[in-house]
């Protein structure tokens, strides 16, 4: 758990200022209730003209009298009929100047008559009104700062929100961080420092001031940085980049002074910064005196301020983490701040089956379970991936009220997280059963033929997920950091065979295509803009890669000339109309397959296992497919 230190100390250190202002709060508050109550309880007088007030002492009702000179207050005489003994009305009148003939007045008509006391000084009432509010709002202010991580918003809003984890209670270490072994062998160095300064800093080394992680969601930077303090047990300051920035211009600079002088004093420590890009954007990245990132500059340059206002061997390291590295400001990423960068990408099958391994600790598995054939069946999964798989599947197993997690948990684990979730209460008619099953038997048909399509383990018509009526699992035999040509080709292909299906047999499209034609444009465009593969076009990148670990980001598209852009448009047509066309030759020449297999998928809702892969092996290809997948022209 994050332990506040610097509030334990300030506890330790003035305990006996916070009670004091603790308790003259109280004493003050107390004395201004007072003072509300004794004015709402005290009735007010009534108050009459100066003439009114002669013409009573004329008329004999007035009994006596106190003057001052602005002030006259007098008492009448009982009403007839009245009780005697009740109490008398008290009046009071201010004239504008009193009266010299007043006094003879009042002797004429036998009205007992004096002045004001000697001292008339209401004291309580100066002290109360011009002396107590300051003191009240000293005493506040003394109290709020006292209480420092306890005081309001208002009051620490230039404070860091750094959660500091004590030596060695981040509870992760280098084993508990798999899958990720270049990564940590890289930052093993960090460790090392930190333990046994003098090695390097004899020599004249200096350990680097920052390393910045990049890399995809969920692969684990968070982990690392934890792992390092937990390794070298030094304290830990953990926030995200985006707490720096508030409303108020100047919050995020102080936030990073407050940062470096709290890590300054828990020297050796490291400081994590989340998130990076949040806070490190390029401050050319937004339009010139807009003022829209006035607060977001400032903060970034306080940032570049302190890296470089520290030695190098000081013992505080700045560990960031970032999907972003390409949109971080170029000043960041310079040597004498963020030194190293170090990649933390997805993990291969060993590395995934390394990561499976640590998930599945404290996790009851059946004799069945081979994590090395998990580890194959989930390519692209990062770590955060694969702890949600083995939950899945844990979930799964407890759901069925069995005692040990099966293999056949994590399978369906794998197709939950892949595809979504069963919805068998969605019932299809018999057309909407018949198009899903001819379009996904399509698929399979054309994958089975195609290089890098990858090997078919499933097709389904059962709806999963959001929009999905039935799905074909496709999974590569192995890890694959290269596309090559035909492989491209191929995949587009293996898109368009659930439509092509659809045209073959009902002579007409349906919706379901959708996602498949969305897929479909996007790898053809990008083999023409980005990879040059295009013979007409030549090795020319019309699109520029953006340094981004997030999927689904497009890239930004060069200027072209409009002869250019209708030159793209038409080369990637052709790219999907010979693949459409291919499609179809394959499933003419395996009509009768292609029917025979949608009948049964149709009664199982489900083929897979050995009488799938029975049936694909009997797929037969085209005389020219060939030649398509080595020119991508059809003769």
């Amino acid at each position: 758990m994050p332990v506040d230190t610097n509030k334990k100390k300030r506890q330790l250190k003035t305990p006996s200022l916070r009670q004091l202002g603790i308790s003259l709060l109280i004493l003050l508050s107390s004395l201004l209730a007072l003072k509300y109550i004794i004015a709402t309880l005290t009735p007010k007088e009534k108050e009459v003209l100066y003439s009114d007030f002669i013409e009573q002492v004329e008329r004999g009702q007035v009994v006596e009298a106190l003057v001052s000179p602005n002030q006259i207050r007098y008492v009448l005489k009982p009403a007839p009929g009245s009780n005697p003994k009740s109490k008398q009305e008290v009046l009071v009148t201010n004239p504008v100047a009193v009266d010299l003939a007043l006094p003879e007045i009042l002797r004429h008509f036998h009205v007992k008559f004096s002045g004001p006391p000697p001292s008339q000084n209401n004291w309580i009432g100066v002290l109360l009104s011009w002396v107590v509010p300051p003191l009240i709002f000293l005493a506040l202010w003394g109290w709020f700062l006292n209480q420092g991580g306890n005081s309001p918003a208002a009051l620490t809003v230039g404070k860091s929100k750094a959660r500091i984890y004590s030596e060695g209670t981040t509870g992760v270490k280098f084993e508990d961080v798999a899958g990720v072994e270049e990564a940590k062998a890289e930052l093993q160095e960090i460790v090392d420092f930190l333990k046994n300064a003098q090695k390097y800093t004899r020599l004249g080394a200096k350990i680097p001031k920052g390393v910045l992680l990049a890399g995809p969601p969920g692969t684990g930077k968070t982990m690392l940085a934890k792992a390092i303090a937990g390794e070298s047990g030094v304290p830990f300051f953990s926030i995200s980049g985006s707490e720096f920035i508030e409303l108020f211009v100047g919050v995020g600079a102080a936030r990073v002074r407050d940062l470096f002088e709290q890590a300054k004093k828990q020297a050796p420590c490291i400081v994590f910064i989340d998130e990076l890009d949040a806070l490190g954007k390029s401050r050319g990245s937004s339009a010139p005196g807009s003022g829209s990132n006035d607060e977001r500059e400032q903060t970034l340059n306080q940032l570049l301020t302190e890296m470089d206002g520290f030695d190098a061997n000081t013992g505080v390291i700045i560990i960031a983490a970032t999907n972003r590295p390409g949109v971080l400001d170029a000043a960041l990423r310079r040597p004498g701040r963020f030194d190293r960068q170090v990649v933390v990408d997805r993990p291969d099958k060993i590395g995934r089956e390394a990561i499976l391994k640590v998930h599945v600790k404290n996790v009851k598995l059946a004799d069945d379970v081979d994590l090395s054939k998990v580890a194959v069946r989930t390519p692209g999964f990062a770590g955060a991936d694969l702890a949600n798989l083995v939950n899945e599947a844990a979930l799964l197993a407890a759901r069925s009220d069995r005692e040990q997690v099966t293999m056949v948990d994590f399978n369906e684990a794998q197709e939950r997280v892949v595809t979504g979730l069963e919805r068998r209460s969605r019932v299809l008619n018999d057309l909407e059963k018949n198009t899903v099953a001819y379009h996904e038997v399509g698929h399979a048909l054309v994958g089975a033929l195609m290089p890098g399509a990858g090997k078919v383990e499933k097709i389904s018509v059962v709806p999963r997920g959001v929009g999905a009526l039935g799905y074909t699992l496709l999974l590569p035999e192995e890890d694959r950091f290269l596309m090559i040509e035909d492989e491209i080709r191929g995949r587009i292909a293996t898109l368009l065979g659930g439509r092509s299906a659809e045209e073959i047999v009902f002579g007409k499209v349906s919706t379901g295509a959708v996602d498949d034609i969305q897929k479909v444009t996007d790898l053809a465009d990008r083999s023409v803009t980005l990879y040059g593969m295009s013979a007409e076009m030549g090795p020319v990148a019309f699109e520029r890669i953006q340094q981004d670990f997030l999927d689904g980001f497009s890239n930004l598209r060069r200027p072209v000339s409009p002869k250019i852009a209708e030159d793209i448009d038409r080369q990637v047509k052709q790219i999907v109309d010979g693949a459409h066309e291919i499609a179809k030759a394959i499933l003419i020449k395996n009509r009768e397959l292609l029917d025979e297999t949608a009948t049964a998928l149709i009664q199982k809702e489900i083929l897979e296992g050995a009488e799938l892969r029975e049936r694909l092996n009997r797929a037969e290809a085209p005389a020219q497919l060939d030649e398509w997948l080595r020119t991508g022209k059809l003769t």
